[in-house]
């Protein structure tokens, strides 16, 4: 729902060539906001979005009970629950807010932290921890709810994605309000991966309609976001021949309305479009992570003060669209459903170990009879047969 003409021309970024000790200054942090730390609205002259007041709390819902249930994932973990978790901890707003722009036909293709897109798309927010448990493969439909399954490769979604949006020009489902598009998503890390680059040369030269989503957290795990680049990000586009924007990733209104144009655009037939969501990973890059080791606590702090969900909170206070009922509901509804995640996941059923062969090959395989036979004398060597 963006206003005015749609140009879309990236923010200006300081190029000095000053070097400190050998490096380059770090990326100026210019971007597209809405909404700003302390919760004030600002008009933007590309992008702008209206929102009801009950589509603001449905937003900040979103929000709350995203960060809930990830919260619950990670203490599920600490407690030996779960293998791993991937926590999106500080990147809720860039993604309920892409999450919200898509349209019901739109494609989605995401990485191992999505769990705000995966919310926003209407799956059960169980089925990725089935995954992360090591109970199942966290087996959602992809057709059903336009949400492709969690990739762990890093960047191998962007070729996904790219080769699922040729397809869809192909077939003729673009050109049009009721045309289609898709949206990659991926981190700042991936962007030195060899498979985004060629995901962005194939996107480009086939006009595709995709959307790469890059929410850079500042850190490739323990590895900065200048040890990544010398250029912000979305300055990339320009060398593969299409546009790239840099949103506050952390302004859930602005996320919303640079995702929708750029998704809109590609569904009309004018190709790719990268998005930098500039936000940061308050957590650890995983449950095995220790961030403490690569980065200090006044940085943490720092960001800690442009929390998305604090700014969208102020904004509903200042404006009066919600009270204290409002926020006081909407925690224990968040509590609720946290608690139920976690009674949930307490209760799957661990599944025999032979099912793992069971959906290699749609119709089996020799190969895959004999792993299962040599398997199985190898369990039954175990008091129980396990």
């Amino acid at each position: 729902m963006s206003k005015g003409d749609g140009a879309r021309q990236p923010a200006t970024a300081n190029r000095s060539s000053a070097r400190d000790e050998g490096r380059r200054k770090p990326p100026d942090t210019e971007f597209v906001q809405l909404l700003t730390p302390d919760g004030s609205r600002v008009e933007h002259p590309d992008y702008d979005v209206d929102f009801t007041d009950d589509e603001l709390r449905g937003l900040y819902r979103d929000l709350v009970i995203v960060r809930k249930l990830d919260a619950e994932a990670t203490a599920l973990q600490r407690q030996g629950e779960l293998g791993i978790w991937a926590s999106l901890l500080g990147q809720e707003a860039a993604q309920v807010g892409s999450g919200r722009a898509l349209r019901k036909q739109d494609m989605a293709f995401p990485t191992y932290r999505e769990h705000g897109v995966l919310y926003c798309r209407g799956i059960d927010p169980i089925m990725p921890l089935g995954l992360f448990r090591g109970v199942d493969q966290g087996g959602w439909d992809p057709n059903q709810h336009k949400f492709n399954m969690y990739t762990i490769v890093i960047g191998a979604q962007t070729l996904h994605a790219t080769g699922y949006a040729m397809g869809i020009a192909m077939d003729g489902k673009v050109g049009s309000d009721d045309g289609e598009a898709v949206i990659a998503y991926f981190g700042d890390g991936a962007t030195s991966q060899g498979d985004v680059n060629e995901a962005f040369v194939w996107a480009s030269v086939f006009n595709s309609p995709v959307v790469f989503f890059c929410q850079n957290n500042q850190y490739a795990i323990s590895e900065p976001l200048e040890r990544q680049t010398r250029v912000p990000l979305y300055q990339r586009a320009a060398g593969f021949g299409f546009p790239g924007v840099r949103v506050d990733g952390n302004d859930v209104l602005a996320c919303y309305a640079v995702t929708r144009k750029a998704l809109d655009d590609a569904r009309h037939g004018q190709g790719p479009t990268l998005i930098e969501a500039y936000t940061y990973r308050m957590g650890a890059h995983t449950t095995s992570d220790d961030p403490t080791r690569y980065r200090i606590a006044s940085e943490v702090e720092a960001w800690q003060a442009k929390d998305p969900i604090k700014r969208l909170r102020s904004y509903l206070e200042r404006t009066h669209a919600a009270d204290d009922t409002f926020f006081g509901a909407l925690e224990d509804e968040a509590a609720r459903e946290a608690g139920a995640l976690r009674e949930r996941v307490l209760s799957m059923p661990n599944p025999d170990p032979l099912e793992m062969f069971d959906h290699v090959y749609p119709t089996g395989s020799p190969e895959i009879d004999e792993q299962r036979e040599t398997f199985a004398r190898y369990l039954e060597t175990f008091a129980g047969g396990h």
